[in-house]
């Protein structure tokens, strides 16, 4: 059973940028509750105004920051932040925004959770590593994780890449091109013979002008 570990005064919940940016939580109101196990949580927050956002997320039984256990994505006004945990333990979740408009490098603190997870019966995965133009609005359906220890043989994309004009995962030189369907991309990539080899796949989008250029929204590695 983990101590519950000591927060200042004020720590917990909205901070004074959150209402400036109207955020409001729309799942989990109380800035501090338990899960029982360490499966797959998320959390809602709507956005009515366009942000940049990052995540932290501390175990506070290390100390060790523990943040590629977090995947941040945006859709419909709506921040989307899944979270899975390494262990049993209480997390500290903390969120920083800032105007997507606004060219300071540096986001405020806008609100912080203080999680306890009770059990921790599932291996945790990290997830895909975001570059810079994932956050601008982008939403991936599948898959959320990929692995050596994940299917590898025809594992389906799918995703919402806004002003995309084509979509590519590529793996050791190998692409696959996605396919428009309704807004969303989708397609298959045969991944097995890369397994355990460390390949970084990355998950890449054209936005018009040079054909041959596509920018990395997310990388995995298997």
């Amino acid at each position: 059973m983990s101590e519950r570990p000591e927060v200042p005064v004020g720590y917990l919940g909205s901070q004074p940028k959150f209402a400036e940016l109207n955020l409001q939580t729309i799942t989990h109101d109380s800035p501090e509750f338990s899960v029982d196990n360490n499966g797959e949580l998320e959390i809602k927050f709507k956005a009515p105004k366009a942000v940049k956002v990052t995540t932290n997320l501390i175990n506070t039984k290390t100390d060790k920051e523990v943040s590629e256990y977090v995947f941040t994505q945006t859709k419909d006004k709506e921040l989307h932040f899944v979270l899975v945990f390494p262990e049993a333990a209480y997390y500290k979740f903390q969120i920083f925004a800032l105007e997507a408009s606004d060219e300071s490098k540096s986001l405020p603190n806008v609100y912080n959770y203080l999680i306890n997870v009770k059990d921790a019966i599932k291996a945790a995965y990290p997830f895909p590593k975001q570059y810079a133009q994932w956050k601008d609005g982008c939403y991936l359906y599948s898959p959320l994780v990929l692995n050596a220890k994940t299917s590898l043989a025809k594992v389906e994309f799918k995703v919402y890449v806004p002003n995309a004009k084509a979509l590519a995962i590529v793996a050791a030189g190998e692409w696959f091109h996605l396919t428009k369907k309704g807004e969303n991309w989708e397609g298959t990539a045969a991944l097995s013979k890369h397994r355990g080899k460390d390949v970084k796949v990355t998950l890449n989008a054209n936005y018009g002008g040079d054909e041959t250029k596509y920018a990395t929204l997310l990388e995995y590695i298997i």
